[in-house]
């Protein structure tokens, strides 16, 4: 069960998307890194079939291959063939506009309004394309500040559409991500906020992956200083989140349209800030990493629902197809529609008893000069050495959540073949490593469940059964997540 803290900056969206309708508890990314997580958002299938491993080019992050296969069958294609009016505002993909993958001038399939952020998340100083051409922004707070220029774009939308047909909107705002720049007048708010010092926070990594063994433990107190003004400027961001939700909903209400509207609020990704003793990044198998936030309300879906059944990010788009009214056995996706979870009354299905989780480790082929004794192959390297990511951070999960177990099993892509096993019905935060008290049958039979899940594709990844159109809002934000650490909650 998640329970919302008192102090948090997404007060009015939860109030307006989550009470107003149903909040997943169990939501998760299939991989902890925006690139290929937004692959799976857009295409409904998990990085071994979409193929973004991550956030670089090579990684085929916005490739010419990404634009030439998964991109040219991602949802949007669907509902601009169904006359939907689409608009696209923010972040794409880290590496949407480089001049070797089309430049700006290349605006994927699907989309009438496009308004892309060439790169990653910046405030200020940015360039955009806009409906493929390039808008440069300087660093003026009425002008330029890309959350607040993303909502004054997607209420212009609204505005200027045609109401003879459905709209999609998809807005993608810089918030929480880094460099963490507020607006002006939220720039002094929570003031008193740290990271909680609850659950896994500053913990050994024993019995983990070399990677979480290695950070200092305990956590020097600059580097405290350091997550805790980190995690405090995420929140000041998220206000004008918090500020753009409000406003969609006002003007979906000013125009008739409000109670049509299928509004759906998550993330990419988790985030941690201390989790065993690392200091901020993603990347990690742990709940703190996968778990995101997915709030959705709209017709048929009754005010105040807390849900418990597992839905993934991969889930997202054929939920969006089945609302448009697209037939899901003619659609190339790995995930299933939840459409059935939040308004029984529109269909029946059955929650999935296990799914995949999957990550391709980043590094660099030289030697970090900073930290000469880690040798090559890391990347991601804060202050004293302790890094957030290596080549043989690779790993693949199977994780059940079925209502009587509650595990977790991973394997690394490594020279000692590590494994990580988690009981989170006893250990919810996955402080013990139980792989050497498992009985080895149940430790073969999550190898071979994994080994099929990793290439499964289509009607082949277990979940529920794949079974009107309406307007809808997709929001994407990177709002960090848990129901078992507060600090994450919104």
């Amino acid at each position: 069960m998640c329970l919302f803290v008192l102090q948090t900056p997404m007060k009015k969206t939860k109030a307006l998307i989550g009470d107003a309708g149903a909040t997943f508890v169990n939501a998760f990314t299939v991989t902890p890194l925006c690139c290929p997580s937004r692959s799976s958002v857009l295409t409904g299938r998990y990085p071994h079939n979409h193929e973004v491993r991550n956030n670089s080019l090579s990684g085929n992050c916005s490739s010419l291959q990404w634009q030439k296969g998964p991109e040219a069958e991602a949802f949007p294609v669907y509902l601009n063939k169904l006359k939907y009016q689409t608009f696209f505002a923010g972040k794409y993909l880290n590496q949407y506009g480089k001049k070797e993958a089309g430049d700006v001038g290349h605006i994927p399939p699907g989309w009438d309004q496009w308004h892309a952020l060439v790169g990653n998340s910046q405030y200020y100083n940015y360039t955009l394309s806009v409906n493929a051409k390039e808008e440069k922004h300087g660093d003026s707070y009425e002008k330029d500040y890309l959350t607040d220029l993303i909502t004054n774009r997607s209420l212009n939308f609204l505005d200027n559409r045609s109401p003879q047909h459905p709209f999609f909107l998809m807005l993608s705002p810089p918030a929480p991500h880094s460099p963490w720049t507020a607006a002006p007048q939220y720039q002094k708010e929570f003031g008193d906020v740290k990271a909680p010092r609850d659950g896994s926070f500053d913990k050994p990594g024993k019995d983990k992956h070399w990677l979480l063994r290695q950070p200092i433990n305990p956590m020097p107190s600059k580097t405290l200083d350091y997550l805790d003004n980190a995690y405090r400027r995420r929140w000041q961001t998220l206000l004008s989140v918090d500020d753009m939700v409000e406003l969609l909903l006002k003007k979906l209400d000013s125009i008739k349209e409000l109670d049509n509207t299928y509004i759906f609020y998550t993330s990419d990704n988790g985030y941690h800030t201390g989790q065993f003793s690392l200091p901020i990044d993603k990347r990690q198998l742990y709940e703190f990493d996968i778990r995101v936030p997915l709030m959705v309300r709209g017709p048929g879906i009754k005010p105040n629902q807390t849900l418990q059944a597992p839905v993934l990010n991969i889930d997202l788009a054929p939920t969006i197809l089945d609302i448009s009214g697209v037939n899901l056995s003619t659609v190339n996706v790995d995930g299933q529609s939840f459409l059935s979870q939040m308004a029984p009354s529109l269909r029946n299905g059955t929650a999935r008893p296990f799914f995949l989780v999957e990550y391709t480790g980043e590094g660099h082929p030289t030697t970090d000069p900073a930290c000469p004794k880690l040798g090559p192959g890391l990347s991601q390297c804060f202050p004293d050495c302790v890094c957030e990511d290596a080549f043989n951070n690779t790993y693949a999960c199977v994780r059940t959540l079925d209502g009587q177990q509650n595990l977790q099993y991973c394997e690394f892509a490594d020279s000692e073949s590590f494994v990580e096993v988690y009981n989170l019905t006893s250990d919810p935060h996955q402080l013990e490593n139980i792989v050497k008290k498992v009985d080895p049958t149940i430790l073969q039979a999550m190898n071979q469940r994994l080994i099929k899940l990793q290439s499964c594709a289509g009607d082949s990844c277990p979940d529920f059964p794949k079974y009107r159109t309406f307007p809808l809002i997709s929001l994407i934000t990177r709002l960090c997540f848990s129901s078992c650490d507060k600090s994450q909650n919104i």
